[in-house]
């Protein structure tokens, strides 16, 4: 069946109008949903999620950031400070080394003169009418070395050695620093001897003078009585402040 459309332009209107009222009611739609609590209270969770992401990934980025920064300057610092370090031990290193070389050269040097000052001493304090037959050391002689006088059980303990081995070093440095001796002579006044024997106590390099025994004697060629007597003593350390030092010069021709 074929219609006739004999108004043009009626229908058209007609279906604008409806479309009109399409629009319109999706308007209303949206209007009415838009104003809705709930869908309102959705959007703002997922939009406040989503800048809450952004933030803590910018965040987070530039703190990756300044630590990547961080560790590349103390990588840098750690290689240039190993290198100060190492040779700052080896200066340490060597400083410990000529300390202790200079203080067995002290160990060899203090000692070196112990027999020329006790000597001198005992010359010093010998009075008028006395003489004097020997002169011995009545302590052992030791045999240590001068590394052990300079600490060596400070070494011994650092290595781990047992306490009986360090105990022994100590024990044979001070045996080292004592120096016992004897002295055997005549005298023919007895008061001489006495103020023989106060003159070396007064001594500031001899200690502990002991009258060991005195015998009568008799002295040849002439037949007369003599006090032959045994004194025995101690090395003593005397004050630095109390030791004189003279330079040693040697004309060269």
């Amino acid at each position: 069946m074929i219609e006739i459309n004999l108004l043009p332009g009626a229908r058209k209107t007609k279906r604008s109008r409806s479309s009109n009222l399409d629009f319109g009611a999706m308007m209303g739609n949206f209007t009415s949903r838009f104003r809705d609590p709930y869908m309102l209270a959705a959007v703002g969770s997922v939009v406040i999620a989503l800048l809450m992401v952004a933030g803590l990934w910018w965040y987070q980025n530039r703190q990756f950031d300044a630590l990547t920064k961080r560790e590349q300057v103390a990588t840098q610092d750690s290689t240039r400070y190993s290198t100060v370090i190492a040779q700052r031990v080896a200066a340490e290193a060597q400083r410990d080394s000529v300390i202790r070389q200079i203080n067995i050269i002290k160990a060899i040097d203090g000692s070196r003169y112990t027999w020329p000052h006790i000597l001198y001493e005992v010359s010093r304090a010998l009075t008028p009418y006395t003489w004097l037959k020997s002169i011995n050391q009545t302590s052992a002689v030791s045999m240590i070395s001068p590394e052990i006088e300079v600490g060596i059980a400070d070494s011994l303990q650092k290595k781990g050695k047992n306490g009986k081995l360090i105990a022994e070093a100590d024990s044979a440095v001070v045996a080292a620093s004592e120096l016992r001796f004897r002295i055997v002579g005549q005298t023919v006044d007895i008061q001489a001897l006495t103020r023989f024997m106060k003159q070396l106590e007064a001594s500031p390099w001899i200690e502990g003078v002991q009258l060991a025994k005195t015998d009568i004697v008799l002295l040849q060629p002439l037949n007369k009585e003599a006090t032959e007597f045994t004194l025995d003593m101690k090395l003593k350390k005397p004050d630095p402040s109390m030791i004189r030092r003279v330079p040693l010069s040697l004309a060269v021709r």
